[in-house]
């Protein structure tokens, strides 16, 4: 089996048996893949830290039968000026539940992924959160084939996202009371 290297954002993560976990990632030469992580939750694991929710890492991964499974994992990013401030935080959340909700898997976007690596970095370096999330919700639209959202003047992007999904945004809801 041949392996990839890959940088990518995780996502979101769902512990699988007893020691495994599936993480979500948006990668830069991929798009949006599952990957099946072995072993990482075990106490001994070196891979675990690397792959904690928003972090901008560096995969080595190989295609199994049915998804892709990790063998190497390095931190380029944990955003961890983000991830002290619980607004920043909810924001970083939001961005990542709109990404993993929209996007179709194995499906190639490095302007998306440069898309949600700025916004997170815009985020960390202290700009106003509700504009850079407003302007990755708009971006995000724009780059998915929604072209003619800014023509209209009552635009909400948030209820057009949730009639796409046909749910409520879960971190919105935690966004909204800040």
């Amino acid at each position: 089996m041949r392996a990839h290297k890959t940088e990518g954002i995780v996502l979101k993560r769902k512990s699988l048996a007893e020691a495994d976990r599936i993480i979500t990632v948006f990668s830069k030469h991929y798009g949006k893949i599952s990957l099946m992580a072995k072993g990482v939750r075990k106490i001994t694991s070196r891979r675990s830290p690397h792959i904690e929710l928003l972090n901008y890492s560096k995969f080595s991964i190989y295609k199994g039968k049915s998804m892709f499974t990790l063998s190497e994992v390095e931190t380029l990013s944990n955003f961890s000026i983000l991830k002290k401030d619980l607004k920043k935080i909810g924001y970083a959340y939001h961005i990542c539940e709109l990404v993993d909700s929209l996007c179709a898997e194995n499906q190639e976007s490095q302007q998306i992924f440069e898309l949600l690596k700025t916004t997170l970095l815009d985020i960390e370096k202290g700009k106003d959160p509700k504009i850079v999330v407003n302007h990755f919700e708009i971006s995000l639209l724009k780059l998915l084939g929604f072209s003619s959202i800014e023509q209209d003047l009552d635009f909400n992007t948030h209820r057009f996202i949730e009639s796409i999904l046909e749910r409520k945004l879960k971190a919105k809801e935690v966004i909204s009371s800040f």
